[in-house]
């Protein structure tokens, strides 16, 4: 997705939600100013996962109710050494299955001891600025090893704008610029319900969205559709529904 296909949809999100386009500049500059020198470009993570995997097939891992029954469904048959991307909150889960995503593409609102310990064991981290994330950015960026910075507005400084709205379809997008010609989808439901690794702080392991988090998910599910009517690539689902 290019950067003028991508304002008409974030001009949408904006007034949709009432969000903040100077706060999430302001935020971008400072994730930029944070990561200076030691940001990763595009092309150095391209080599990265060269390094780490032979494969250029992609497994995302988004956190809907889906994703442990498919992590256990990718291990049975053997997928594992796919290139593993995932979502942010995605991240505990896996970890609970002893698997290491290769890259993790994270606003950081996830369990951040997960997300540290992932980082920690070689996960390449996507950190993505918006209005409402400049704490976490500020507190925990600066402990990361291998991160590329990302923002939903202008690209600014070292950072990128591929495209892409929530954690799990910007990890399509993502993935799209590392020239991914066949993603697998795991735990990627965009329904009405979410889990405790999308949202660590309910009571129960799955939940009712509230109404914001709905949107979101109808949001994550057009852009979704988008690729797969404007980007040359294979998207299925690890559950095949």
């Amino acid at each position: 997705m290019n950067i003028d296909e991508w304002e008409n949809w974030y001009n949408k999100i904006l007034n949709d939600f009432g969000f903040s386009k100077d706060n999430d500049e302001e935020t971008a500059k400072i994730l930029d100013t944070i990561l200076g020198e030691n940001a990763l470009t595009i092309e150095e993570l391209q080599t990265l996962i060269s390094e780490k995997k032979s494969t250029k097939e992609f497994i995302v891992f988004g956190a809907g109710p889906s994703l442990k029954k498919d992590i256990i469904k990718i291990k049975n048959e053997g997928l594992v050494d796919n290139i593993l991307v995932a979502a942010d909150g995605a991240t505990t889960a896996l970890l609970e299955e002893d698997l290491i995503p290769d890259i993790i593409v994270t606003d950081l609102d996830g369990k951040i001891d997960d997300l540290l310990t992932a980082n920690q064991k070689n996960s390449i981290f996507i950190v993505h600025a918006h209005g409402d994330n400049e704490e976490n950015i500020t507190k925990y960026v600066k402990i990361l090893n291998k991160v590329l910075g990302t923002t939903q507005s202008k690209p600014y400084g070292k950072l990128y704008n591929f495209g892409g709205f929530t954690d799990g379809d910007r990890a399509i997008f993502l993935t799209l610029e590392l020239n991914a010609k066949k993603i697998l989808l795991a735990g990627m439901d965009f329904g009405e319900y979410v889990t405790k690794y999308s949202r660590p702080k309910i009571e129960n392991d799955i939940e009712k969205a509230d109404d914001i988090k709905q949107k979101k998910l109808k949001y994550a599910e057009e852009l979704v559709e988008w690729i797969k009517q404007n980007e040359n690539v294979e998207l299925k689902k690890i559950s095949g529904e």
